[in-house]
């Protein structure tokens, strides 16, 4: 989800509330703790020197249980940084703390936001040998050619 998609989304919620792809909810009364842009510069696997931004945005829990962080704030939160920070319209990456701080990419289910897992892959697969994935076929869509197949007499198979 890109920065204009919340943004848009934001003003015709009552409630902000993100939950996780195993359906539980982060707790109401979090907080968001940093709206701010990341750049990433680096060189992958094959040699390739790649750039990425995300939209940062950082969710903690605190002992405050009387808050609750509503749509109006947070678009002006995320208006401020804008402003004062001149973030750009990039995909929104969600820092939430489970065990450990993760990272999320966010999508809207039409009532939630929700923090979908990250993961990681090759991004030069060519340069370090891994084969592309095969071609899934049914074998109700395989035709049997009795020319083209193999005899069991044959010794072919």
């Amino acid at each position: 989800m890109k920065l204009s998609e919340i943004k848009k989304i934001l003003p015709t919620l009552e409630n902000v509330e993100f939950q996780l792809e195993n359906s539980t909810f982060v707790p109401e009364h979090f907080h968001v703790t940093e709206v701010g842009q990341i750049t990433k510069n680096f060189i992958d696997c094959g040699g390739v020197i790649r750039n990425e931004k995300a939209v940062n945005f950082q969710l903690w829990n605190a002992d405050d249980y009387e808050h609750r962080l509503k749509p109006g704030k947070l678009l002006h939160i995320i208006q401020l940084s804008e402003e004062k920070l001149g973030i750009e319209n990039s995909e929104i990456e969600v820092e939430y703390q489970g065990e450990t701080i993760g990272k999320y990419d966010l999508e809207f289910n039409g009532k939630n936001f929700v923090l979908k897992n990250k993961t990681t892959a090759c991004l030069d697969q060519e340069a370090c040998g891994i084969p592309s994935e095969k071609q899934k076929k049914n074998l109700s869509e395989l035709s049997a050619n009795p020319k083209s197949a193999c005899n069991p007499a044959s010794g072919c198979c």
